[in-house]
C-alpha cells in the first residue's frame, strides 16, 4: 500500500473541496408547478397533454417529472398534480419562461387550470443511494453531497 504524505493528503483534500465547489455551482434549477384540485378534474386531465406539448418545446428544458398526488399526509395545502421542469441554471429557467414557447405554455396552463396553480423556482440537488457516504463530510449540507 502506498504511503500518503501529508502534502499529498492536503492536495487530495483541496481537490475534494474544489470538486465540492464545482458540484455546488453546477446545481440545476427547476420550475415546480403545483396544480390545486380542479373543479372538473376529468376535463383538466384531458387538456393536460396540450400543456405538456407546449412546455416540452421550451428552450433549455433538460427533463420533466409529473406526479399525481394520491393524498396529503400533513398540512393544509391540497394538490391534484405536481409537475417539474428541469433546467441547467436559474438563468436558463428564466429565459425558457420568457420565451415565446414558455409564454404559450403558461397561457395554456392558466387556461386549463382556471388559475388554480402555484409556480415555484427551486434549485435541484439529487443524491443517488449509491452516493450516500457512511461518514458524511464535515461542513457540507446533506443536499450538497455528491
Amino acid at each position: 500500500m502506498a504511503n500518503i504524505t501529508t502534502a499529498n493528503r492536503r492536495l487530495l483534500s483541496s481537490a475534494a473541496a474544489n470538486l465540492a465547489t464545482v458540484i455546488i455551482l453546477a446545481r440545476m434549477y427547476k420550475l415546480v408547478i403545483l396544480i390545486e384540485p380542479q373543479d372538473h378534474p376529468a376535463e383538466f386531465d384531458a387538456a393536460w397533454p396540450q400543456f405538456l406539448a407546449a412546455a416540452e418545446r421550451m428552450p433549455g428544458l433538460r427533463s420533466e417529472v409529473t406526479g399525481r398526488v394520491d393524498r396529503a399526509l400533513h398540512g393544509s395545502f391540497q394538490a391534484h398534480l405536481i409537475h417539474e421542469l428541469h433546467f441547467d441554471s436559474l438563468t436558463a429557467a428564466g429565459e425558457a419562461m420568457a420565451s415565446p414557447e414558455g409564454q404559450q405554455a403558461g397561457q395554456i396552463l392558466q387556461q386549463i387550470s382556471g388559475g388554480k396553480v402555484t409556480l415555484l423556482l427551486a434549485d435541484h440537488l439529487q443524491d443517488d443511494l449509491a452516493g450516500f457516504a457512511s461518514d458524511p463530510p464535515q461542513g457540507v449540507p446533506p443536499g450538497d453531497r455528491a
